[in-house]
């Protein structure tokens, strides 16, 4: 059966999604430098596999531009939330980090598909009803960096 060329490109960037992250919940926990998380999931087992599945440079663009940029990130999301960032769980904070940028920088992906991919990986690492609150956030940072869409 060949391989649809499509179904292989979304699931790369969701994996990027994914790495992207767990590496910004690192940066976020630990202050390390890129270069050193990078290694980091490079030397993880799990994590080193997902890598080759992954879009790498997509994974780079979101992970490497909110851990460079993270006031010009969080300076779009705080008019949206209901409490300082800092107070935000940090999966969350993680999440919202990675798909403000998503939403800023790469206006090829669909505003619903980047709050989708937002949301669910929130179901899959956050709190519970952790969702609920990416998908209204993220649903006015949307509103306000793709007002066309």
């Amino acid at each position: 059966m060949p391989v649809d060329k499509k179904s292989q490109y979304i699931s790369q960037r969701r994996v990027a999604r994914k790495l992207a992250v767990i590496a910004i919940y690192q940066w976020q926990m630990t202050q390390n430098d890129y270069a050193d998380i990078y290694l980091g999931l490079q030397e993880d087992k799990d994590l080193s596999k997902d890598m080759t599945k992954a879009d790498m440079a997509y994974f780079q663009s979101l992970s490497k531009t909110v851990i460079e940029n993270v006031e010009a990130i969080d300076a779009e999301l705080n008019p949206f939330l209901d409490r300082d960032a800092e107070h935000l769980d940090q999966i969350e904070r993680a999440v919202l980090r990675m798909a403000t940028c998503e939403l800023k920088n790469h206006a090829e992906v669909p505003y619903k598909v980047a709050v989708n991919e937002a949301v669910n990986l929130s179901k899959k690492f956050g709190a519970d009803q952790a969702h609920k609150f990416i998908n209204g956030v993220l649903d006015k940072v949307g509103a306000k960096l793709r007002p066309s869409e």
